[in-house]
């Protein structure tokens, strides 16, 4: 059986490296990027990766599906630019897929902030249970632009190995995606016809907070526990300001 490996990337030039190389044991790595401004694309071709250049126009299923269509494998492993396929998780994606049953695999992901493997509070879920991520060639689709849910058919798996997430550089680079994702998602929303008010715009990202750091534990990861519950809040507010801004601003 032969493996692709689809990588997204946008001006992933400090990330997309180690991407590529811990992906090495496949058959086939195709990069799909969102026209990067920095050395990205250069890096992976030097890498050995095959590069397509395609607007993300803020749909990440998109993007996926265009992956699937793309890619030659038997098997699809999907990857962002800033994670690192584990060796432990090489090793056993190699041994399952000549014997497998199903048409999907849900994988495990370790998130790193600040040096530090996250494992509780708005990453409870990702650290243990993972998402889907290795799928069979033509067994489904990927839907919604952002937060993808994969709809397939047939059985699904799960690995034990992990992949390793490196996000956020900093605070600066936190902020940063935070914003730009509020918006995308606050736009899916907005298309969706769902609206928002004074007391969804107040109360939701005081009871995410509450949620991820005191019932799903996030105290447990120290500082860096901290900062992500509240960072993970302040993107449930923009989510609901930008939103009301779209929903109720723009009709006047």
């Amino acid at each position: 059986m032969k493996l692709s490996v689809v990588i997204l990337s946008k001006n992933e030039e400090k990330n997309i490296n180690n991407a590529i190389e811990s992906a090495s044991f496949a058959n086939e790595i195709l990069v799909i990027d969102d026209n990067s401004t920095d050395d990205t694309t250069t890096i992976a071709v030097k890498a050995g990766a095959k590069v397509i250049r395609r607007k993300l126009n803020n749909n990440f299923s998109s993007q996926r599906n265009y992956g699937i269509q793309e890619a030659k494998g038997d098997w699809i492993l999907f990857l962002d630019a800033d994670e690192i396929i584990s060796k432990e998780l090489q090793k056993e994606i190699g041994k399952t897929l000549n014997n497998s049953k199903n048409s999907v695999y849900y994988i495990k992901r370790r998130d790193i902030f600040w040096g530090r493997g996250l494992k509780y509070g708005e990453l409870w879920n990702s650290y243990r249970k993972g998402f889907i991520r290795l799928v069979k060639k033509d067994s489904g689709l990927w839907k919604h632009p952002i937060h993808e849910t994969y709809d397939y058919k047939g059985s699904f798996g799960r690995l034990d190995g992990f992949i390793n997430h490196y996000s956020h550089n900093g605070i600066k680079d936190f902020i940063q995606k935070v914003n730009k994702y509020s918006s995308i998602r606050a736009k899916e929303l907005n298309n969706r016809g769902n609206s928002t008010n004074i007391f969804k715009i107040f109360i939701y990202p005081i009871g995410k907070f509450k949620v991820n750091y005191l019932f799903k534990l996030g105290f447990l990861d120290g500082i860096p526990g901290f900062i992500y519950a509240f960072m993970m809040s302040f993107h449930s507010f923009l989510v609901r300001a930008k939103l009301y801004q779209y929903t109720k601003l723009s009709s006047k």
